[in-house]
């Protein structure tokens, strides 16, 4: 049996004011494997993720990658700090974090420089890149200048430059017009299909029914509320309500009141 790429045991993780961002979370990513983490504004999800990315680490508790602890020590180890930074690439939340060059072009360049890699595979890396997003007519601009698909397009263009066997994606339909939205549903889906491990950090059902092989629930309690395949977790309305997903709608029909789910379609951060 393969090794997971990602074990979480017990983890928590607690701000320096003792916020409790996350509470006893256990969790697995299978290599080549399509996982969910499902959950509201402010449940850990974002945080959760940033553990994984090793931007944060735990308070209480293990994240394995590989098989190795993720520890400020590890990264300190500089050999191991590019051999993961190689395999695991992360998407934000708000691509204006992500994105800090002076072009489109430069952007998606970054990663492969920082690899060290000939000057021709970096071109190659750069112009496919562009290509696979439907983005060569922006090389020359500056990501500020863009619009939210797009600039979410330049980011995703600059982890495919990377060509990481991990995605870890905090909301990556979040903000997107509906076609766009579609278009990077397929895109993620195009990734699985090249065997890389994917795992998202969102709020949409209708996202995680797509693109979900397994979804982990978290809670509004920091903690664990389910995990599952998606039909055991979207077609458990009761499930969804408590971890505020979807709500419960009542209205009259000549005397009866019926109660109907609703999915929440506002945008949440966190």
């Amino acid at each position: 049996m393969s090794e997971p790429v990602f074990e979480l045991e017990n983890t928590g993780y607690s701000y320096m004011d003792g916020l409790v961002a996350l509470d006893n979370i256990s969790l697995q990513v299978m290599p080549g494997e399509r996982v969910v983490i499902l959950g509201v504004n402010g449940s850990g999800k974002s945080t959760l993720i940033k553990i994984m990315d090793g931007l944060y680490f735990p308070t209480t508790g293990e994240c394995r990658a590989f098989g190795v602890a993720l520890t400020e020590r590890q990264f300190r180890n500089e050999e191991f700090a590019f051999s993961f930074r190689r395999k695991v690439g992360l998407l934000f939340q708000d691509p204006d974090v992500q994105l800090f060059s002076p072009t489109v072009w430069n952007e998606v360049a970054f990663a492969p420089l920082q690899l060290g890699l000939p000057e021709r595979e970096i071109k190659e890396r750069v112009e496919d890149a562009l290509e696979t997003l439907g983005i060569q007519h922006l090389k020359e601009r500056a990501p500020y200048q863009l619009s939210e698909g797009e600039k979410k397009k330049v980011a995703l263009a600059s982890l495919l430059s990377l060509d990481p066997q991990v995605w870890l994606m905090d909301e990556p339909t979040a903000n997107l017009d509906p076609r766009t939205q579609g278009w990077v549903i397929d895109f993620l889906l195009s990734l699985a299909d090249r065997g890389k491990t994917l795992v998202l950090a969102i709020h949409e059902l209708e996202v995680a029914q797509i693109v979900a092989q397994r979804i982990y629930v978290l809670g509004e309690d920091h903690r664990m509320a389910a995990q599952g395949s998606p039909d055991e977790i979207l077609g458990n309305n009761d499930l969804l309500a408590r971890a505020n997903l979807i709500h419960v709608h009542r209205h009259f029909h000549g005397g009866d009141v019926h109660r109907h789910p609703h999915v929440h379609k506002h945008d949440h951060h966190g």
